[in-house]
């Protein structure tokens, strides 16, 4: 090898580890392409330099360019594709492609060739992942041609080229991958702790939208009707959105709610301005471009779509589709967990009603039938006493004694009576009945009251029993000495805490009561919770929604 050929062997490893550094480093790509531009082109000995990017449509997008010192080729130099160049050539063949004669050149080729002063021009093609991304091109202005192992020795700057590319294009892979899974993570933890459903449609709407960088999320329940119902949106603009949450629109057309619905698989509308039916009307209205539906199941069954959208045509990401699987995993989860909830909220409601009903039925018997019987024995007795010979002491005594018995067995019963459904609650509402438990307890009772109205008949009943059984716990098994019981009724919510100052360790999973007046109020969607340390008393607080049936519909 001679000293020449050495020479050129050490500048070209110089060149190639300059630029192999940068791309181990992890250089920005626009760096590393022009840092590539300027080393093949000063290697080479060339005038101009430039890495250049396929569009779609076939045109060359430089990302980097370079050109000699004394050779001003214009900060706009670019080849063209609509006449001989390298960069269509390359295009066509996906291999390396030299062009030495320009003399076919004709029209805007031929007077971008006489700018330039173009003599000798060679192209090597950019692979990523086997796909042709661009082109590393050369040129020279020289008489000379450029050199014929020109070709081979840029070949070797393509390949960091794509090396870089390949390595930033993995990078934004790993940051999307970490976007989506902890986009993944926030909407699982709303599922995991049991989120009203249009919590998790909104939450999965914006995430959605802003992971694949949509303008337009929404999300849609078909219904039996051949109607959909809208149930979450988002939108990155401030424009307004086409229909509002709980809106019903017809289904029928073309567009990608309709598609999912009549295939119940994903469905992709490049551009919307060719689209039908009412939903394309409203998304032409909002400014659609392109659209991707993915379907919503629930254990199997068609429930609804994801809609994600663009204003742009043809914007949205090739993988949209498959990113949006696991949200309408998450979706169908939390619409099967809430309508669980629903059922088994139907069926406490149910268990509690009939138990309430059976309660009444009871008090009903007692008061009409055995107190009612008793209530005449004791007339009939009475009677029997006044006419009983006032000498005859020992009948005297026995009769009164007889009397007493059965009015203090009438006063039981009573008592019994008003326990299983107290008459005063039915007839006076919270209040009343509230003072009447409070008189009976063996133990002191602050009482506060601040309910102005009749509530809901359920909701009374609810708040009577869950201070009964507090009360009752108290005084049997807390050994308290003093009792606070606050209701307060607002314009959606009860409020009752009852708290003792007794030995406290009460649980709501080991005893028949507490868990009773659980069922109970979460048959109501309510929440009752209980703080009871050991030695420092025990607090039962209960919250039930006034407005009952108003729950979101699945």
């Amino acid at each position: 090898m001679d000293a020449h050929a050495a020479d050129r062997g050490a500048k070209e490893r110089a060149a190639l580890r300059r630029v192999a550094t940068l791309v181990s480093g992890g250089a920005a790509p626009e760096e590393v392409f022009a840092a590539i531009a300027a080393e093949a082109g000063q290697l080479l000995t060339a005038d101009l330099a430039g890495v250049g990017r396929y569009d779609p449509g076939g045109a060359t997008a430089y990302v980097a360019r370079w050109s000699a010192p004394d050779k001003d080729l214009g900060a706009d130099a670019r080849p063209r594709p609509d006449g001989p160049n390298v960069s269509t050539l390359v295009l066509e063949t996906g291999e390396p492609s030299r062009l030495d004669d320009f003399s076919q050149a004709s029209g805007d080729a031929a007077d971008f060739v006489r700018t330039l002063g173009l003599r000798s021009t060679v192209g090597a093609p950019i692979k990523v992942g086997g796909r042709l991304w661009g082109v590393l091109s050369v040129a020279s202005t020289s008489d000379e041609r450029l050199p014929a192992d020109t070709e081979e020795r840029l070949a070797a700057f393509a390949e960091l080229a794509a090396t870089a590319i390949a390595n930033a294009q993995a990078r934004v892979d790993l940051r999307g991958y970490a976007d989506e899974q902890a986009a993944l993570r926030r909407v699982a933890t709303l599922v995991a702790r049991g989120a009203a459903p249009e919590e998790v449609f909104a939450a999965v709407a914006e995430e959605i939208g802003r992971l694949v960088g949509a303008d337009f999320t929404g999300m849609s329940r078909f219904d039996p009707d051949g109607m959909a119902t809208a149930a979450g949106m988002w939108s990155s603009t401030d424009t307004p959105w086409p229909m509002a949450i709980g809106d019903r629109v017809e289904l029928g057309g073309r567009n990608v709610t309709t598609l999912v619905c009549r295939t119940g698989r994903p469905a992709r509308i490049e551009d919307y301005g060719s689209s039908s039916g009412a939903f394309a009307e409203a998304g032409r209205g909002w400014g659609f471009g392109s659209a991707v539906g993915v379907p919503i199941m629930v254990e199997g069954c068609l429930w609804g779509v994801v809609t994600v959208a663009s204003e742009r045509a043809a914007a949205l990401p090739p993988d949209t589709e498959a990113r949006l699987a696991g949200f309408t995993e998450l979706v169908g989860t939390a619409i099967a967990n809430a309508e669980a909830q629903a059922a088994l909220a139907a069926s406490r409601a149910r268990f509690v009603a009939a138990a309430d009903e059976a309660r009444r039925r009871i008090e009903r018997d007692l008061h009409d039938g055995a107190q009612q019987r008793l209530v005449t024995l004791a007339l009939l007795l009475r009677e029997a006493q006044a006419t009983a010979p006032a000498e005859n002491d020992s009948l005297v005594r026995q009769l009164d004694e007889v009397a007493d018995g059965l009015g203090a067995a009438l006063e039981e019963l009573r008592v019994i009576a008003r326990g299983i459904h107290p008459a005063v609650l039915a007839k006076g509402g919270l209040q009343p009945a509230l003072k009447a438990l409070g008189r009976r307890c063996p133990v002191p009772v602050d009482l506060r009251v601040q309910v102005a109205a009749r509530l809901p008949g359920p909701v009374e009943i609810a708040a009577y029993y869950v201070v009964s059984e507090a009360l009752t716990n108290a005084a049997r098994h807390a050994c308290a000495t003093a009792v606070q019981v606050e209701v307060t009724a607002g314009e959606t919510m009860l409020r009752v805490s009852v708290r003792d100052d007794g030995c406290g360790g009460a649980d709501i999973g080991r005893g028949s009561g507490l868990t009773g007046l659980q069922d109970r109020v979460e048959a109501l969607s309510g929440r009752i919770t209980l703080h009871s340390p050991s030695g420092a008393g025990t607090a039962l607080e209960v919250h039930i929604p006034l407005k009952q049936g108003l729950r979101y519909s699945i």
